[in-house]
């Protein structure tokens, strides 16, 4: 009965760790086109504001969207609200989606497609 307890705290606090109960997501398209059009230094900005204690938000990527002249792209999605995706993301403009629309609820709308 104790390896059972533990085995499902451990499932619980991996579930939490990995922010799968968080109430925002955050897409960064990384497929090959958005990879080269700078993906990844808009997915390290995201990578490094959860490691240094930005809360409630699962990062994930998601692959293309077919508007490779729009990428990057950036898909916040909130519980009980409309989506939004941005076009043209920069690690500049991905921390100010930080900061602007993760930490105070924003949306930047000259930067949505």
């Amino acid at each position: 009965m104790d390896l059972i307890r533990k085995k499902r705290a451990e499932a619980v606090n991996r579930i939490i760790s990995k922010g799968y109960l968080s109430t925002k997501r955050v897409y960064v398209g990384m497929a090959t086109c958005e990879i080269a059009a700078g993906s990844k230094e808009v997915m390290a900005v995201f990578q490094d504001a959860i490691a240094k204690g930005l809360t409630d938000v699962y990062l994930s990527q998601k692959g293309c969207a077919g508007r490779c002249n729009l990428e990057p792209t950036v898909e916040v999605v909130e519980e009980g609200k409309i989506p939004v995706k941005y076009g043209l993301v920069t690690p500049e403009r991905a921390r100010e989606i930080i900061e602007r629309h993760l930490k105070k609820g924003e949306v930047i709308q000259e930067w949505v497609i």
